[in-house]
């Protein structure tokens, strides 16, 4: 059978079989993203930089909001308050990229389905490694506010590859799932866009899970998203060692996620020519 020939390693196999194809095309959407504009690819790290200063004068200069000292030292900080929400959003903006162009990524690119031989499955790695692009630049924008606030730069940083890599994996899962099935459901780019709505409001970004009670914390985390921005906050600003227990979890579920969802892509990719 076909479905059982795509083995779990075929995920990394796609990726490393037309790398040079994918980071050519990363190139090519990054780039074309901001063609035609008077600054070009300065806006990439203008937009961040922006929405930081935003977030700072009005979270801590306008409204002054404290956070309850429960979490370290971060909470002396008047600016606690714009850190603890630009790391959830740089994380949840990276997720909610992917998902929301993921219905149309076959739709937007009908000639390759019908009229080259091309390797359909590498479109949700092309558009995960320009949101990635986008977040990369957010975080670094983090990293040297960091250092012009004189707060410090705890080494645990580092691990922040290791937490955002199984996110990766769920949303090129989710990615393969959508692109296909937004092939056959025009209406599910619809759909996502509630959806991804919803999560932002119901993922810890403008709080922490901590501020939530006991017994609301636990669903909390029923949430994908969650889970890794808490883990982020806690390397970046705490200055804390993730939870690696729960990372391990994380990646085992995401990576099954990722092997079902190329599965589906390649089970159901013969049907796209049909219906274009």
């Amino acid at each position: 059978m076909r479905l059982l020939n795509i083995t779990f390693f075929e995920i990394f196999l796609s990726l490393k079989r037309h790398y040079p194809l994918i980071l050519q095309l990363i190139k090519r959407e990054v780039v074309g993203r901001y063609r035609g504009s008077l600054l070009g690819m300065l806006w990439s790290l203008i937009n961040p930089i922006l929405m930081l200063a935003i977030y700072t004068f009005v979270f801590s200069v306008v409204f002054k909001i404290r956070m309850d000292q429960q979490d370290g030292s971060i909470y002396d900080d008047k600016f606690a308050f714009a850190l603890v929400l630009f790391v959830g959003l740089i994380i949840f903006n990276l997720f909610s990229e992917c998902l929301s162009r993921a219905p149309g990524l076959i739709l937007a690119n009908v000639n390759y389905v019908k009229k080259i031989i091309f390797p359909l499955e590498i479109l949700p790695w092309v558009n995960l490694g320009s949101a990635l692009f986008h977040a990369s630049i957010s975080f670094s924008v983090l990293l040297g506010f960091l250092l012009l606030i004189d707060h410090p730069i705890h080494w645990t940083s580092i691990y922040l590859p290791i937490i955002v890599l199984p996110l990766l994996f769920l949303i090129i899962g989710l990615s393969w799932f959508l692109a296909s099935i937004g092939v056959f459901v025009r209406d599910i780019g619809q759909f996502i866009g509630l959806i991804l709505t919803m999560l932002m409001f119901m993922s810890p970004i403008f709080y922490p899970a901590s501020a939530l009670p006991a017994s609301v914390r636990d669903y909390l985390f029923l949430n994908p998203l969650t889970f890794i921005i808490e883990q982020t906050r806690t390397v970046i600003l705490y200055g804390q060692s993730p939870n690696w227990i729960g990372l391990a979890v994380y990646y085992a579920i995401a990576l099954l996620i990722a092997w079902v969802g190329l599965i589906w892509f390649e089970k159901t990719r013969k049907g796209f020519a049909d219906v274009l």
